[in-house]
């Protein structure tokens, strides 16, 4: 069977650009569109030209991409020709071999919003469409509020539509602009849409997520017949964000009927990178990677439960609706209280610790990992700390150095212009190789600011662990989370810590201490410990 081509358009960098916190600079915009275009996207929304000084200048030194660049802009205002809106012109001046203009469908917004009348801003869509085809680029009408308009006046909504489609547009795209369609609805009027004289392959759909179903309504259109669908990486997006396509891709590709009736610029293997790609935006944009998102999440393809784990040992397909390595991602079999020996020695085999059903350590971890979650420790999100742990009941961790004592202190002092800051500053020391080392660091960074009491620690311990500092040369701590398990006088502290090297490796330990800095230094060595046994004892 032949299957129907869907296109699919990416709008991180403009839509995406509009999640509150987010503003790429010029070159992670052009290496954000470098990875969409390898992932196969169809069309690369760059930005608005003119509408600031980086949307400008990444069209100056955009990529050269198999994707079609477009620019977005506006339709041009009432009283004036196409030819003669600087704010088009400078949408144009991008050079793009694809635009996509923004115009009302909703004829309350035409009329409260813009202030004219609905047949002006009809003349206005036909007179920019038209522009645009006559310079030779690729016209897309994004028709905003359009299944609101629709409600409201379909006829009007539809005859927008015409008008871009009558001047030469390649694609009109319904949006929902706020978020608010729900997918049933979202399905009858696009269908309606088509029935009235839209043709399907002529139709895009642009949700949001404010109900968090914009992936679901997207799939209703195309479910519809709309053969565009548009969205971002990791779902970014002005409020609740766009319609995700690192959710949107793996199920067009993987998922029934559409991996049998559609095809996209994706490819098998494009598709093993969408992992990748998804944590390279979170990198960007310094944010942690969220570990429920579906696909690509770091949970996505965690078994906990030890029934399931017994069962996932098995047959994956038990509990696991695709193969992690389709998308790039992989299967985690946590520790937790809940764990059975099963999943405990797959886990075990993980981290290249091979052991005998019936080994009377395989209870004793069990044992120690219940007593120590009843106080608050977390394996399942600490996976290093529990390799630590079942080491040192398998008799297999080294002791590379001890930690005879430490001490840090916060004080708050004037600079040099006379404005109170913070200084931390850490004394720990260690017995390494039968040699006592102290070492003393500040928790300053280049600009002079304060890094706080933990990276303090951090810098002081791996300043002088003899041999075995320069293996710890190229670790960093990349975050830190802080728990309060317990409330009132009797609070107890958890810390997660994230670190990673230079080989791209990541792992996360756990500290528990009713204080602070202690559940910071408990976390603190056990992934340099980890680090250790890696690289010291690979």
């Amino acid at each position: 069977m032949t299957r129907e081509r869907l296109y699919l358009y990416d709008t991180t960098l403009r839509d995406g650009q509009q999640t509150q916190g987010v503003q790429f600079s010029t070159a992670e915009k052009a290496q954000i569109a470098t990875a969409l275009d390898a992932l196969g996207v169809d069309y690369i929304e760059g930005g608005w030209p003119g509408a600031n000084p980086t949307d400008s200048a990444f069209f100056d030194v955009a990529p050269q991409t198999r994707a079609r660049l477009t620019a977005f802009g506006m339709t041009k205002r009432a009283g004036r020709s196409a030819a003669n809106d600087e704010v088009l012109a400078a949408v144009t001046n991008a050079g793009t071999q694809a635009v996509c203009l923004v115009g009302k469908s909703h004829d309350y917004h035409v009329e409260a919003a813009l202030g004219i009348t609905l047949d002006e801003n009809l003349d206005n869509i036909r007179a920019s469409v038209a522009h645009l085809v006559a310079q030779g680029r690729e016209a897309l009408f994004d028709a905003e509020h359009f299944f609101d308009g629709y409600k409201a006046n379909p006829d009007y909504a539809l005859a927008c539509c015409r008008a871009a489609l009558e001047a030469g547009a390649r694609w009109v795209v319904l949006c929902d602009t706020n978020g608010g369609a729900l997918p049933a609805e979202v399905g009858r009027i696009t269908a309606a849409t088509i029935a009235a004289g839209i043709p399907g392959d002529r139709l895009g759909i642009h949700t949001h997520n404010d109900t968090e179903q914009a992936v679901a309504c997207a799939l209703a259109a195309v479910d519809a017949g709309a053969r565009q669908v548009q969205g971002t990486l990791n779902g970014l997006g002005e409020r609740c964000g766009n319609a995700n396509l690192t959710s949107l891709i793996p199920t067009l590709l993987l998922k029934e009927p559409y991996a049998s009736a559609y095809q996209t610029g994706v490819t098998a293997e494009a598709l093993r990178g969408l992992t990748r790609t998804s944590r390279m935006l979170d990198d960007i944009l310094n944010r942690v990677p969220v570990k429920q998102a579906p696909y690509v999440g770091a949970s996505a393809f965690a078994h906990k439960a030890g029934l399931h784990a017994s069962a996932i040992l098995k047959d994956p397909g038990t509990y696991e609706h695709e193969d992690p390595k389709l998308v790039g991602n992989e299967r985690i079999v946590p520790m937790s209280n809940q764990a059975g020996q099963s999943n405990l020695r797959k886990r075990l085999a993980e981290a290249g610790l091979e052991t005998e059903p019936g080994d009377p350590a395989l209870a004793r971890i069990l044992d120690r990992i219940k007593t120590r979650e009843d106080e608050g420790y977390s394996y399942d999100t600490a996976q290093a700390s529990f390799e630590l742990l079942a080491r040192q009941e398998l008799g297999q961790l080294p002791e590379y150095f001890e930690v005879k004592r430490y001490k840090v202190t916060v004080e708050r002092r004037k600079n040099k212009y006379d404005r109170m800051v913070s200084l931390s500053e850490a004394v720990v020391v260690v017995k390494v190789d039968g040699e006592k080392k102290l070492s003393v660091s500040e928790s300053l960074d280049d600009t002079g600011s304060d890094r706080g009491p933990v990276n303090a620690l951090s810098k002081a311990l791996a300043k002088d662990l003899g041999r075995y500092s320069a293996i710890l040369a190229d670790m960093r701590l990349v975050d830190f989370k802080v728990r309060i398990t317990q409330g009132g006088t009797e609070a107890v502290t958890r810390v997660i810590i994230d670190s990673e090297d230079g080989k791209g490796r990541r792992w996360s330990t756990v500290g528990v201490s009713a204080n602070i800095v202690d559940a910071s230094f408990e976390a603190l060595l056990d992934a340099i410990r980890w680090k250790l046994v890696r690289d010291v004892h690979p």
